[in-house]
């Protein structure tokens, strides 16, 4: 262990889920201002951390999976944007895929290690894939007026991320556009995650994104999801795909706006706010 900067550190941390597949964001470990610079910590023992202190953030991980980070201000530090905008540049550059889609590739996301809020939806349409532009389309305009937030705020990376389970169009199947392609999510999205500390609430946009981040407390259908909203908040609040095309589910189940949607602005608003 040298000494420039740099100190050791042995921290007994509680509900850490020290698996290397599993990720975790952790809350303050205190003032470390004398810390240097690029953070690093080994995981010894469930419970136990010890590595060393660097640029007021702690970052723990089992090999080359990190699997938690702990940071001592609210502010997300400038290493954590160097970090997440050379991640971003190589989720862009992607090619993983391009033999299955249509159009090509073209990974439309949109993130800051500073956003609170998270919108995870299903997979960019034709008219995103065009544009490059996430949810600018009739959805999204739908999505904003559930969320209250203009334009302006939405495409605010800095207070909200916008992060799909497939990051490219992946062209139309008989009934709409095909799912969203598996390798997005195998190879980017827990790495993604691992760079926004802040994040405080997840929106999960449709079936896929709802089958994923809650898997077995998902409800058998995405209507009982939907409406069982209060037992995943405060950290997850599960939506309906906006489509136009399930304007037949949303006159079915009105009570869906009536009930959710005033909950969820007032949250996002709060969020904003801070």
């Amino acid at each position: 262990m040298t000494s420039d900067k740099r100190r050791e550190l042995t921290l007994h941390i509680e509900n850490i889920d020290m698996r290397p597949e599993r990720a975790t964001t952790c809350t303050s470990i205190g003032d470390l201002d004398s810390a240097g610079q690029s953070p690093h910590f080994s995981a010894r023992t469930r419970g136990q951390v010890r590595g060393v202190i660097e640029n007021r953030c702690l970052k723990i991980d089992v090999g080359e999976k990190v699997v938690a980070v702990l940071t001592s201000n609210a502010k997300a530090t400038e290493s954590d944007d160097r970090s997440l905008d050379v991640l971003l540049a190589a989720v862009r550059a992607c090619r993983a895929c391009e033999l299955h889609l249509p159009l090509g590739p073209r990974p439309v996301v949109q993130a800051a290690a500073s956003a609170r809020i998270l919108v995870v939806g299903q997979a960019p349409g034709l008219r995103v894939h065009h544009t490059g532009v996430p949810w600018d389309d009739p959805s999204g305009e739908r999505l904003r007026g559930w969320m209250g937030v203009d334009k302006e705020v939405f495409y605010d990376a800095s207070r909200i991320a916008i992060i799909p389970m497939g990051y490219c169009y992946p062209g139309r199947g008989a009934g709409g556009d095909l799912p969203p392609r598996r390798e997005c999510a195998q190879l980017w999205l827990d790495k993604l995650l691992g760079r926004l500390p802040l994040i405080e609430l997840t929106l999960l946009v449709g079936q896929y994104a709802q089958r994923h981040f809650l898997g077995s407390r998902r409800k058998q259908s995405l209507a009982e999801t939907t409406y069982a909203w209060a037992e995943y908040a405060p950290q997850y609040i599960p939506l309906p795909h906006p489509s136009p095309r399930n304007t037949p589910w949303f006159q079915r189940h009105s009570g869906f706006e009536q009930q959710l949607l005033p909950e969820l602005r007032a949250r996002i608003a709060a969020l904003l706010a801070r």
